[in-house]
């Protein structure tokens, strides 16, 4: 999995509502010598903006990272009232494990102006932003500064759902439910996106087995992700009556280090942003029968072995 002696490491952003499976992905690309996390951008999702960016903090401190800086970015949807899923991640949003008082400070700097500032300053198309959360930093920054898309290199996000159904509401998942209008500006933007939807999540589910393994890794990261993970997936196992849940964010980082685990279709992706019925809804446009033209790189299989070896060996080499 190293990278040869010429490669220089994949610059990325991190957007996230830590979140358990937000915080397994965070600690999964600081763990990988492949992936530069330039910043970690904090946004309201799974609980409110001051839990979330608090969270961002913390698994720094956990993975001992205080180099990399936390922003807090927008604390509610662009047009629309926050939406929260304490039911799932419990009151603090990564709850299940004894983690560590954050010893750093946010930055002073508004998620959305680093990430303004950081785009134009770097030119060309070099930095990756990875969305784990609803969309709402990145889509106020393309909102204000629509010439940031230029310097996008790719949007690689965890959201949406089509094949399978929703998972907020019968047709939505939840990051692109609670801001189904900035998921629909990230896909007319015109940089290239990969959307990796709970279509492939649900299909690399936890095992009990695996997360005995991270617990035996023998570090104080892989205790603090056991626990995490062992409170996190007892939601899911009780809604869908599956052995183990899925781990939806930690995706985008796999895909980032490992594409060839993945495989999907380059194709027009929309979201509902006006029906009652199926606000929020992707709907993809799998069989080209329309005239709308591919703007995503929608993925729908993934080599769950394949994945959940690579998490394990990431969070192996933390402290």
């Amino acid at each position: 999995m190293n990278p040869p002696s010429n490669s220089s490491p994949r610059p990325i952003i991190i957007d996230t509502d830590p979140g358990q499976d937000d915080a397994i992905a965070i600690l999964a690309a600081l763990a990988s010598p492949e992936l530069e996390v330039l910043g970690i951008t904090a946004v309201a999702g799974n609980v409110p903006l001051e839990l979330t960016a608090r969270n961002a903090l913390i698994l720094i401190e956990l993975a001992a990272r205080p180099d990399v800086p936390v922003f807090a970015g927008c604390d509610r949807p662009l047009r629309r009232d926050l939406v929260t899923a304490e039911h799932v991640h419990g009151k603090t949003g990564i709850d299940g494990a004894d983690l560590p008082e954050p010893a750093t400070a946010l930055q002073s700097q508004h998620a959305v102006d680093w990430m303004t500032e950081t785009l134009l300053a770097a030119g060309g198309r070099e930095i990756t932003i990875c969305p784990v959360g609803p969309m709402t930093n990145v889509a106020t920054m393309l909102e204000a500064a629509p010439e940031t898309a230029r310097h996008i290199r790719e949007i690689v996000c965890m959201g949406g759902g089509f094949f399978g159904g929703g998972n907020t509401t019968p047709t939505a998942e939840f990051n692109v439910f609670v801001d189904p209008d900035a998921a629909q500006i990230v896909l007319h933007c015109g940089a290239p996106v990969t959307m990796l939807p709970i279509d492939v999540t649900h299909k690399a589910l936890m095992t009990d087995t695996w997360i005995d393994q991270v617990r035996a890794l023998g570090n104080r990261t892989g205790a603090a992700a056991a626990g995490m993970l062992e409170f996190y997936e007892r939601f899911d196992v009780d809604k869908y009556g599956t052995t183990g849940g899925p781990l939806h964010d930690p995706n985008v980082i796999a895909f980032l280090l490992r594409p060839d685990l993945y495989g999907g279709r380059h194709c027009n992706v929309e979201v509902d942003t006006g029906s009652p019925l199926t606000l929020g809804m992707t709907v993809v446009d799998w069989w080209d029968v329309t005239d709308r033209p591919a703007n995503c790189n929608y993925i729908t299989e993934v080599d769950s072995d394949g994945f959940y070896a690579l998490l394990l060996e990431l969070l192996a080499r933390l402290p």
